[in-house]
């Protein structure tokens, strides 16, 4: 199965450039969320180069933003680059969890493959476990209490374009799966 970068941004379109008036934009050195401004009246999610995962993962992050987050520069939350101490990777770890547990559902929706990303390569070592651990727990709890509109809409759009017989199944989801 070929996983192209365009596909997600003419089902990203299809989904959202009406009702939400954003689009998914490629091409970008880093991904960031730009809102609507003088110079372009669309919101945008720009993810990094052409990488298909960075382009699922900022829109979890789209996703999960709220209508005030959505009128800020990267919905204004905060980031501490690569090499965080273990207090800065905690603090990361716990923005991440619903991103990351969305990314997954969207990974599985596509048949592309999943890794939780801790994103800290060359800082203070920390144990993955916990972290992994609360992102199987929320895609657990998506799934059993409901994914929420914007993410759903997204991934019965992946479903209905790369696995159109499938459905996502709790038992797909467990550490042993990441």
């Amino acid at each position: 199965m070929t996983h192209d970068c365009q596909d997600l941004i003419r089902l990203f379109a299809a989904c959202f450039a009406a009702d939400f008036n954003t689009r998914l934009v490629g091409g970008g050195a880093e991904p960031i969320y730009l809102p609507a401004d003088a110079d372009d009246p669309m919101h945008r999610i720009i993810f990094t180069q052409d990488y298909y995962r960075s382009a699922l993962h900022e829109i979890a992050h789209w996703c999960v933003a709220g209508a005030a987050r959505r009128q800020q520069v990267d919905f204004g939350y905060w980031y501490a680059p690569d090499g965080r101490s273990a207090d800065q990777q905690h603090a990361f770890e716990q923005v991440e969890v619903k991103p990351q547990a969305l990314e997954w559902l969207f990974c599985a929706a596509a048949g592309h493959p999943f890794r939780v990303s801790l994103d800290n390569l060359s800082g203070e070592a920390t144990d993955p476990t916990p972290f992994k651990t609360r992102v199987v727990e929320q895609v657990h709890a998506y799934l059993h209490h409901g994914i929420p509109e914007r993410p759903a809409r997204f991934i019965d759009a992946l479903l209905m374009h790369y696995r159109p017989q499938a459905t996502l199944q709790a038992a797909d989801f467990s550490l042993d799966h990441l």
